[in-house]
């Protein structure tokens, strides 16, 4: 990767998603008709990273694709997000994650059917270390497990922020607890580390494993933020979702953009509920994604 800089490097999914609206989700051995499908290029990291990029940070993603036409459209969509994608590793043969996603805009809810990318994932010494050396905040999901602990590890040990998004609590994520500053879940992955609905003392368990602020995000019921002995609970911005495919990368970005700005905690998270809320008015990850003059407005 060339000699540059970067405010956020991030390691981990990249998709081509479809998303159709449907009236109500069917049973089985039913048709279903779908409308307004879109297709967009999705994943964690990859909206994350679309989002900071358009509120005018430069960001590098190292993940894998294939050498099939979703690889080509999701490589695309990147480019035109202005990321660098020297990182993005394209395995011969192989397929791309995709993702079909049905919505529910009545209900505010969505379902996603997904395929994780066929390849080899990237292996730790595919990582470029120089580019994450010289970036401002390392952001991963995780699924990539070997990469993005030695990523971690070697953020950590040159004094780079680790943000990390965890919707899943598969094996190896505590131990990328261990090395993040800034650990914020899913509401599944809370409850399942826990047993029960208890963000709170999810954040808890999360904060004994190391990291400097741990959050769990409740959807329409907002989130909740343990930092420095205190506990945040806030609601979620009040909208009439359409659609929350794409809302937790947002929040992610959110919250990193605050980071990056060297915003108070209490305002980080506020940027990144608040953003999360404009991306469910629009159908998919990232046509919500709101404007840089959208953020202005609001006083970010």
């Amino acid at each position: 990767m060339d000699k540059q800089d970067f405010d956020i490097f991030g390691l981990g999914q990249c998709s081509l998603d479809y998303i159709g609206t449907i009236s109500d989700f069917p049973l089985a051995d039913e048709k279903c008709e779908f409308l307004h499908m879109k297709i967009q290029g999705g994943g964690p990291v990859a909206t994350a990273l679309a989002a900071l990029s358009r509120w005018g940070l430069t960001c590098a993603f190292c993940g894998v694709v294939g050498d099939d036409s979703f690889g080509d459209a999701i490589r695309n969509s990147l480019l035109q997000e202005k990321i660098n994608t020297q990182g993005l590793l394209i395995r011969k043969g192989s397929e791309s994650q995709f993702a079909f996603v049905a919505c529910e805009p009545g209900r505010g809810r969505r379902t996603i059917f997904w395929r994780r990318p066929t390849g080899p994932p990237p292996h730790p010494d595919e990582i470029d270390y120089g580019a994450i050396r010289r970036s401002k905040v390392l952001h991963t999901d995780g699924l990539f497990m070997d990469a993005a602990l030695q990523a971690c590890m070697f953020a950590r040990e040159n004094g780079i922020p680790v943000v990390v998004d965890a919707g899943t609590l598969r094996e190896g994520m505590l131990d990328i607890a261990r090395l993040s500053d800034y650990f914020i879940s899913s509401e599944t992955f809370a409850a399942t580390l826990v047993g029960k609905d208890d963000p709170v003392q999810a954040c808890e368990r999360l904060l004994r494993l190391g990291p400097r602020v741990a959050a769990v995000t409740l959807g329409s019921r907002g989130y909740i933020a343990a930092h420095n002995g205190k506990v945040m609970k806030n609601p979620a911005y009040p909208v009439a979702a359409i659609d929350t495919t794409g809302c937790g990368d947002v929040f992610h970005a959110g919250f990193i953009y605050g980071l990056i700005r060297r915003w108070n905690m209490e305002k980080c998270f506020d940027c990144a509920a608040w953003s999360a809320a404009q991306v469910s008015l629009r159908i998919g990850g990232r046509e919500g994604i709101p404007t840089l003059g959208e953020m202005h407005m609001q006083g970010y």
